[in-house]
């Protein structure tokens, strides 16, 4: 690969490509797009800041890891009880003061005067929107989000249909069928993640994914059902996938990497929906293999070790939410490829260049092609290192599900723009390098 002025100017043989000022030996290695993480939380953690202080601390912390970890882009969640649109110039602007690399927003419509202001969400370049549908009546209510009733869900999924390139995302978990299995599963005594598996089961996705279903079939437009965690979901989005229905499947390395009953998780497992058992585990590779899941996020959520709550602590009191940004491709890389559950070029497709394509920034992002971003990841399927403090940056680094987990498989270079900011784990730039990727009815904009 060759890159000038921050684009790819050729592809092929060292004997084809132009004369550099400079080069990276990646001799047995591979080279591949920039990773995309298309679900993740700045300024989720609203201890110790208010949701704008804290959304600017994150854009710089976890940004910083991402570059460390192979991820160049990614789209984060806008999450306030106020409109948006005021406050977008924040949102940019801060962004590209701190970021280490380039990013989008999804908006979380969870008020009345959300809906309102889609179409004006969408001039500013913003063309996908979260609802909880059902979800988020009486659990988290330190998260600040209003759930969503049919209604809801309906009048947006119509008013997107008619919006080119607009993507409707659902977290999908049954909060009336939550609160009961709670007691029950706490009146038996328990207190682990299978517990908290057990408290929200499969069918709890699954109920909410049918009712996503019929209403993306109804009304003709596109949806996309976040962090499917178990088996029960595969099935149900396979039956819609198979009549054509456009709802799509994203699952997160934790749980490809996890199961509720491995020992060395324990509380930083917590996620809602929850991690599941092997067979849920088992399954979601599978789906990730054979196109029911076409998309992998993390869903990351970083919070200070003593908000979330030591590994051996109780799973009733901690808050949901795992940190994964900077494990996103080496959890990939190691429990995927190179146990021969995905292979290369399967993982590049569904966290990289599917997340690029269903958000809007594809071929300039996802795809190493002439005239793309020159962002790309030298990767040693040989690598070996420990997930621990010396390897991690971010808010916390002090802990994640994978934490203390020995790996093999992970990123060497990160290049972005055509420059090297990344070499062995050691950042070689600062923040503010990133930008704001808004997409309008063509997708995004190429660079300058």
């Amino acid at each position: 690969m060759a890159a000038k002025d921050g684009k790819i100017v050729a592809i092929g043989s060292d004997s084809s490509l132009p004369e550099a000022d400079e080069t990276i030996d990646a001799d047995g290695n591979y080279l591949i797009p920039g990773i995309i993480c298309p679900h993740n939380h700045m300024g989720i953690s609203r201890y110790e800041h208010d949701y704008h202080t804290q959304y600017e601390l994150d854009m710089e912390t976890e940004t910083k890891a991402c570059l460390a970890g192979g991820v160049t882009s990614f789209f984060t969640f806008l999450l306030q009880e106020e409109p948006y649109v005021p406050d977008m110039d924040f949102f940019v602007e801060t962004g590209e003061q701190q970021s280490y690399i380039d990013f989008g927003f999804h908006a979380i419509v969870h008020q009345d005067h959300h809906v309102d202001e889609i179409d004006a969400l969408a001039e500013e370049g913003v063309r996908s929107f979260k609802l909880f549908f059902n979800m988020y009546k009486t659990s988290a209510p330190e998260l600040g989000i209003g759930h969503s009733d049919a209604g809801r869900v309906y009048t947006v999924l119509k008013k997107t249909a008619e919006m080119e390139n607009a993507v409707v995302m659902f977290h999908a978990e049954n909060d009336d069928l939550g609160p009961v299995k709670i007691d029950e599963i706490k009146g038996e005594g328990r207190d682990d993640l299978s517990a908290w598996a057990d408290a929200s089961p499969g069918i709890s996705q699954a109920m909410q994914i049918e009712q996503i279903g019929m209403l993306t079939e109804h009304t003709g437009a596109t949806t996309y059902v976040v962090h499917n965690s178990m088996e029960e979901t595969v099935d149900a989005l396979g039956r819609y996938n198979e009549r054509g229905v456009s709802i799509h499947g994203e699952t997160l390395p934790s749980f490809l990497a996890n199961h509720c009953e491995d020992e060395d998780v324990g509380l930083w497992g917590k996620i809602s929906p929850p991690i599941g058992y092997k067979r849920d585990q088992e399954a979601l590779w599978k789906a990730l293999r054979n196109g029911t899941f076409d998309h992998v996020g993390t869903d990351h959520c970083p919070y200070q070790l003593e908000f979330k709550g030591p590994r051996d602590g109780s799973v009733w009191e901690a808050p949901p939410g795992d940190q994964g940004l900077q494990t996103f491709l080496p959890l990939m890389l190691s429990e995927g490829v190179n146990k021969n559950r995905i292979s290369m070029e399967r993982m590049v497709e569904v966290c990289s260049t599917n997340n690029a394509k269903r958000f809007g920034i594809y071929p300039r992002k996802g795809a190493l092609v002439e005239g793309a971003d020159a962002d790309a990841v030298i990767v040693d399927l040989k690598k070996e290192f420990t997930v621990d403090e010396d390897f991690l940056y971010g808010l916390d680094n002090r802990w994640c599900s994978a934490f203390g987990r020995e790996l093999t498989g992970a990123p060497t270079h990160t290049i972005k723009g055509g420059e090297l900011v990344v070499e062995h784990n050691d950042v070689l730039t600062e923040g503010g390098i990133g930008s704001y990727l808004p997409r309008y009815e063509d997708g995004v904009a190429s660079a300058e």
